[in-house]
């Protein structure tokens, strides 16, 4: 009995201690009240209709305009040079002239020998009109001069080829011989390539075939020239499908006047196919579950969770073909904290329009 009465103190202790630390600690009812109010942080994106270009993307390797390799027709020494590395050429500019002289020479000697030919040949001429020459003499004399006339037409051929001029205008690249150096048919003298525009060799998949033709705005980008784009158009499509990879290849033909492509490069190409006049939305508003995508509307600064129907994408936007309409707030920042019924403070709010 004593035993009870000594313990009864110490469990009253116990029991003021305990309920003094849930009124400290508890929340009130005001305190519950506050913290169930708290408000998330977001910005919003307005819905607005606008265009959506649908493209086809596509690598391709760039090609000159036109391009050859200036060689020598026949062996012989070089005798001068009239271009340096790098060089742009108009047609037929004079590019290197191999030793002629003998040429020359043989030229000089067949024009001697024609025009005494023609002045025999008028001199026959009278006197056949006289009656002193005979028909056969005139005939053999006029034969005479037709042939030296085609031998001297040989003779000038022999000497243009002894002198290499540019077939088209162009850009030159590495000169590989010197004056005195002995070349050979086919040995490699300097490049020609005309790079006024690139041709862009690329293919596509067969289904978009119905979706490009000839005089199609295509657009170009390198990696060598970070954010600038090159505008062309495509020139040909190929008549034939790859029976293996199921793709058709196109030609497009891309202006660089200025010289900044040049051949060989790998080009990143964009072909438009169409327009489309839809409902877009920042990747960002998309809230992945399993295998469906909602959003986070606004409406009188309240979350309301909805599914929508994602479309199309390109980097950094998505159409939305059902879920939304035009002028809904949609949460773009900040959706990743909010669940159903959530109260927000829209800190921004932006459209986009076209």
């Amino acid at each position: 009995m004593s035993k009870g009465k000594i313990l009864s103190p110490i469990l009253i202790a116990l029991i003021l201690v305990s309920g003094l630390l849930v009124y400290l600690y508890l929340p009130t009812d005001e305190q519950q009240q506050k913290q169930t109010s708290t408000t998330t942080p977001v910005r919003t994106y307005t819905v607005v209709e606008q265009e959506f270009p649908v493209t086809v993307e596509a690598l391709g390797t760039a090609n000159a305009n036109e391009s050859t390799t200036i060689t020598a027709q026949t062996s012989d020494i070089v005798q001068s040079i009239y271009f340096d590395d790098g060089d742009i050429v108009k047609k037929g500019q004079l590019l290197l002239k191999l030793n002629d002289r003998e040429e020359q020479a043989r030229l000089n000697e067949l024009d001697i020998n024609l025009q005494e030919a023609k002045r025999q040949l008028k001199r026959i001429d009278n006197l056949a009109q006289l009656s002193v020459a005979s028909k056969q003499l005139l005939d053999e004399q006029g034969a005479r001069v037709k042939a030296l006339k085609a031998q001297l037409e040989v003779a000038k051929t022999q000497l243009d080829e002894l002198e290499l001029r540019a077939p088209f205008g162009g850009l030159l690249g590495v000169r590989n011989v010197s004056v005195g150096a002995l070349v050979e048919p086919g040995d490699l003298i300097v490049t020609l390539d005309d790079m006024s525009s690139i041709k862009v060799d690329f293919t596509i998949a067969e289904q978009h075939l119905p979706s490009v033709h000839s005089g199609q705005t295509v657009s170009a980008t390198s990696v060598a020239y970070p954010g600038e784009t090159f505008t062309g158009k495509i020139s040909n499509i190929a008549s034939r499908v790859d029976p293996i990879t199921r793709a058709i290849q196109i030609r497009a033909v891309v202006d660089n006047k200025d010289l900044k492509l040049r051949p060989g490069m790998l080009l990143q190409l964009n072909v438009q196919k169409q327009v489309l006049r839809t409902l877009v939305l920042p990747e960002s508003a998309l809230v992945p579950i399993e295998d469906k995508q909602f959003v986070f509307l606004l409406k009188d600064n309240i979350a309301e969770q909805r599914e929508v129907t994602v479309g199309l994408r390109k980097p950094g936007i998505a159409q939305i073909t059902e879920g939304i309409t035009e002028n809904d707030q949609v949460v773009v920042e900040g959706a990743l904290r909010l669940k159903n019924g959530s109260q927000v403070n829209v800190l921004s709010s932006v459209t986009i329009k076209d």
